[in-house]
């Protein structure tokens, strides 16, 4: 697997940090589950991190023992044998330990014409979206545009839009100054996990008045 499209540095120092929305980390989880690259950036920020959280401890107060905060929600950060999961059944360990699914075992439902999708829960009280989406050979998702952070993670097949081709592993990390029309794969389609932390900004009417029930 070649990944070339990867989370922005600041997305993975919020995640290694603990501070990532639950919704962006479990992709940036399922993603670092995914990529060896990102893993190891993961763990070196981590030890920066631990290394000035030990710092300011010891200048502040005299030092004493505890744990760091483990990261909120409910999909845990991707362990040694992450990969082999991976390779397994291609759903990234911590989605598929932390919602008990395999592809085969997806409860898909009807979003639009050649759209399937799975809405994940978020522990209670979270704000924001986490979903699978399944979309056909060559489908042409909606114009939109974003109120806040989005990740998309390319689970299996491709889709291009505006900025670039995305393929199995690679990460779309965008904000709201980016504006896109994704594409499927003409051959393979598209699964992906897409995670926001607030609703997009869909151009087209009929995609607007549909968007209180399908929650994107």
């Amino acid at each position: 697997m070649s990944i070339t499209n990867h989370p922005d540095p600041a997305t993975l120092i919020s995640f290694a940090a603990g501070t990532l929305s639950e919704p962006l980390a479990a992709v940036v989880a399922a993603h670092a589950a995914m990529c060896s690259c990102c893993r190891r950036e993961i763990a070196d920020m981590e030890l920066v991190g631990a290394a000035l959280l030990l710092q300011h401890s010891l200048s502040a107060q005299p030092a004493r023992s505890g744990a760091a905060k483990p990261l909120r929600g409910r999909v845990a950060r991707p362990g040694p044998g992450a990969a082999h999961a991976v390779a397994r059944d291609r759903l990234p360990s911590p989605i598929a330990r932390a919602y008990g699914l395999t592809f085969a075992t997806i409860p898909w439902k009807r979003l639009g014409p050649g759209v399937l999708h799975h809405r994940l829960p978020l522990s209670p009280g979270t704000e924001g979206d986490l979903r699978l989406l399944k979309i056909a050979a060559g489908r042409r998702m909606p114009e939109h545009g974003h109120g806040g952070s989005e990740l998309t993670l390319v689970l299996d097949g491709a889709y291009s839009d505006e900025t670039g081709t995305y393929r199995s592993g690679d990460m779309q990390d965008v904000d709201e100054s980016i504006e896109h029309t994704p594409v499927a794969d003409q051959n393979a389609g598209c699964i992906c996990l897409i995670a926001s932390d607030r609703p997009a900004r869909f151009k087209g009417i009929m995609a607007r008045l549909v968007q209180p029930w399908t929650g994107i």
